[in-house]
């Protein structure tokens, strides 16, 4: 007679933006992992147990949260191009609400996504940690996700959720919007100008390895009221990366010019853009963003959670053209 273990019981998350790039892949990974995942985005998805919902406001989309001992979020207002009032609407009142729908629910865990911009985008020493202080600069995204936190460790604080922050670099891999597809799309308009040589530093990430990292973060005793820089640990110039794309579009490489001039430029169009009541993400302040010369340390994680990327950015690449050729983006 043989003797049958039981099935242990299914863990439950809830994943905000759970139809997304990152909340896409977390909540991929988790089911993997033999996860119950339910979640929120913008439009639902009955297949995946994803209800549609503002997380801005107070609403139903709550409730999917009751019982979900893992509480991931996500969702946010990821722009250059989007004003104050909105994406403190979305980043921060957003994330408030998030933290009512945990502790409702009885998460034992609420992980937030907030951005290594938080250390702002100058000002901070090569190889930053997460001992030095946030710095607000006057960007709609960098103020807002340096409140999200507040928020979200204020939360911890007051001992209403056990709280963890991630602060990913530059994620990218198939899906990824603002590091492949819309970079792309301008490169093969010709479009796609970088600042100062694209001597400027980009920490990238592999998004597999953010989802390892997330991962560890999230079920680790230990990572209860921490917070975690989440990058490849291997910082490159822009030139670098998005060469990578420039290929891939057929190009020899992407173009510069002189920061001066592209600050001129960028603001041109985007004054012209608000004249016509759009915004647009060819702006001074992501010509900022891309002068950054300063990197980050994964150290903690490393040490504290036993973090260590697996894919670096040659292989990473190469797994995204292979993936953008199957979706026919490119020949």
């Amino acid at each position: 007679m043989s003797i049958t273990e039981p099935t242990p019981p299914s863990r439950t998350a809830f994943i905000t933006g759970a139809l997304g790039f990152i909340g896409g892949a977390i909540a991929q990974r988790l089911r993997t992992e033999g996860w119950t995942v339910r979640g929120v985005d913008v439009r639902a998805n009955d297949d995946l147990g994803v209800v549609a919902g503002d997380i801005s406001a107070a609403g139903t989309w709550q409730e999917a949260a009751q019982g979900c001992e893992l509480f991931v979020h996500t969702a946010a207002v990821v722009s250059n191009a989007v004003g104050f009032d909105e994406q403190w609407q979305v980043n921060v009142l957003g994330t408030r609400r998030a933290i009512d729908a945990a502790t409702r629910g009885s998460a034992k865990r609420f992980v937030l996504f907030s951005s290594i911009r938080a250390f702002g985008d100058g000002g901070f020493p090569d190889g930053v940690d997460e001992n030095w202080p946030t710095r607000p600069d006057g960007s709609p995204y960098v103020n807002t996700k340096v409140a999200a936190e507040q928020v979200a460790l204020q939360a911890h604080a007051a001992g209403q959720i056990p709280v963890t922050v991630i602060r990913p670099g530059d994620v990218y891999g198939p899906g990824s919007r603002p590091w492949v597809l819309m970079p792309l799309e301008i490169i093969k308009a010709g479009q796609f100008v970088l600042p100062d040589g694209g001597r400027g530093i980009f920490s990238p990430i592999y998004v597999d390895d953010l989802v390892d990292g997330t991962v560890l973060a999230a079920t680790h005793p230990d990572g209860s009221g921490q917070v975690f820089t989440l990058t490849s640990g291997v910082p490159v110039t822009n030139y670098e990366y998005f060469n990578y794309l420039a290929r891939m579009a057929g190009k020899d490489h992407v173009r510069t010019l002189p920061t001066s001039l592209l600050v001129v430029a960028t603001g041109a169009t985007a004054a012209f853009s608000r004249l016509r009541g759009r915004g647009t993400e060819n702006n001074p302040e992501t010509v900022r963003y891309l002068m950054r010369t300063g990197s980050y340390s994964i150290e903690k994680a490393r040490t504290l959670l036993g973090f260590e990327p697996k894919v670096d950015l040659a292989d990473g690449m190469a797994r995204t053209e292979r993936w953008l050729r199957e979706e026919g983006l490119i020949a």
